[in-house]
């Protein structure tokens, strides 16, 4: 499913405008995104958790030349699906 088939989605079950369901999408993520980047999690409770995680600071390889590089530590975001979430995709 991607972002417009999501949309369509949205608006047939809660009753709204394409336009608006998509407002709505772009909204959330928006709202998401910003609670992350200030590391705080958000907790839909049945569906999940989004969340900051840590990587540390290690060394690769670069798969062209093998030269040994150095990759910097980063923030990644993640997810943990809920116990609903789970139950309805098993």
């Amino acid at each position: 499913m991607n972002k417009s088939e999501l949309i369509d989605q949205i608006a047939k079950e809660a009753g709204l405008s394409k336009a608006a369901a998509g407002r709505s999408l772009d909204a959330a993520t928006t709202a998401i995104a910003k609670a992350l980047k200030k590391g705080d999690p958000v907790t839909l409770i049945g569906f999940g958790t989004f969340y900051v995680g840590k990587r540390a600071a290690r060394s690769g390889r670069n798969p062209r030349t093998g030269a040994t590089i150095k990759i910097k530590a980063a923030n990644s975001p993640k997810f943990r699906a809920g116990k609903a979430l789970k139950d309805a995709v098993n």
